[in-house]
């Protein structure tokens, strides 16, 4: 099994859910070796059949672990694992712990790609949907960042880092606006090309707006600090990714940590929180922030940055952008539904942002 390449599957009506392929369960059973582990079960927990990944948990007579197969570059991967390893064992962050092979090493190559057994955390449950959950999350990922800090990665792995991006993003954003105007007005026949036409001048100039905000922010000179002293963002952070465990917070998956700003994973959390409510609230917004304060402290110039990334249009351009792949599928009644609701919530946004612009006024 030595030249096989893991590569993408597919998942149809004739597979069950968490459909592997058989090469690629044979492969796990070869990984499985390279451990000192006597596995009872192996149980698939989930999979990404179309980038190639895979998690099992493992019952062993040392307790559940958890296998998992990296579907990115193995040079990615060791950057990611690097993290993992370094947030255990230096920092003692809550986070699964690397289980060694019989060699000492923290992973498996196979198929192409990384494989690496973790402990499995037990018992863990998501927080509550409420507002004190919310605050234990953003607590949580304030530690996570103020923990990941001093991170070197291992000299072969590549450099996995945003903190430079953010600019590009932006532009980005800016020019897909004019993709999806142009796609609505080319299949005016779909059910959602028109709801797309009207909202997208809205959408359009608010990211223009805050572009125009953004090149007046502090975010030149925060660049100029450097990968190490910001720290590891998530990228991949909410309400699954940070539970409660016997001894607080635990956070899980960090296959796709990168160097990054904090505050771009506490934007995510905020506003994919407040989509979840279908209206912004600033009472939950500012405990939010307030309880990530806490664990990672906001400088002043910091939170301006995080007012200005919060102000860009993120959930309409995250749910849109893939209409430019398939537009006829892409354009249907769910879609027009769902730009409905977008620019709903959106119209609550404002007022919220308004309110708490200033409260970081004079703080040091």
């Amino acid at each position: 099994m030595k030249n096989i390449v893991i590569e993408p599957w597919l998942v149809d009506e004739t597979t069950h859910e968490f459909f592997v392929p058989e090469y690629i369960i044979q492969l796990a059973e070869e990984v499985l070796k390279n451990y000192d582990l006597s596995v009872q079960n192996m149980q698939i927990i989930t999979t990404k059949p179309d980038k190639g990944g895979a998690i099992w948990k493992l019952e062993t007579k040392s307790g559940p672990k958890s296998l998992k197969l990296l579907h990115r570059r193995p040079t990615r991967s060791l950057f990611s694992l690097g993290a993992q390893e370094y947030l255990v064992e230096v920092r003692k962050a809550r986070v699964p712990p690397i289980v060694k092979t019989k060699d000492g090493k923290n992973y498996v190559e196979a198929g192409g790609k990384l494989w690496f057994v973790a402990e499995w955390i037990e018992p863990l449950t998501p927080v509550t949907k409420d507002l004190e959950g919310a605050r234990k999350l953003c607590y949580a990922l304030g530690e996570f960042h103020r923990l990941s800090k001093g991170y070197v990665p291992p000299k072969q792995a590549e450099m996995a880092s945003r903190l430079h991006k953010w600019p590009k993003n932006y532009e980005k954003m800016i020019t897909k606006m004019g993709w999806f105007r142009n796609i609505a007005k080319y299949y005016p026949e779909m059910p959602a090309s028109a709801p797309l036409f009207d909202a997208v001048d809205r959408f359009e100039e608010q990211a223009r707006k805050g572009m125009e905000r953004f090149l007046q922010s502090s975010y030149v000179e925060f660049v100029k600090q450097g990968t190490a002293h910001w720290g590891l963002v998530h990228q991949d952070y909410g309400w699954s990714n940070g539970q409660m465990g016997a001894d607080g917070m635990w956070i899980i998956d960090l296959d796709g940590v990168a160097f990054d700003l904090p505050i771009r994973d506490l934007r995510k959390l905020i506003s994919g929180t407040m989509a979840d409510l279908y209206k912004w609230d600033a009472t939950w917004v500012r405990e939010m922030i307030l309880a990530y304060h806490e664990a990672n402290p906001i400088t002043p110039e910091l939170y301006e940055l995080l007012m200005i990334d919060l102000a860009m249009p993120n959930e309409f351009y995250k749910n849109m952008k893939e209409v430019v792949y398939e537009p006829e599928i892409f354009l249907n009644e769910q879609t027009a539904q769902l730009i409905e609701t977008i620019v709903e919530t959106d119209q609550s946004k404002w007022p919220v942002l308004e309110e708490i612009r200033n409260d970081w006024k004079g703080v040091e």
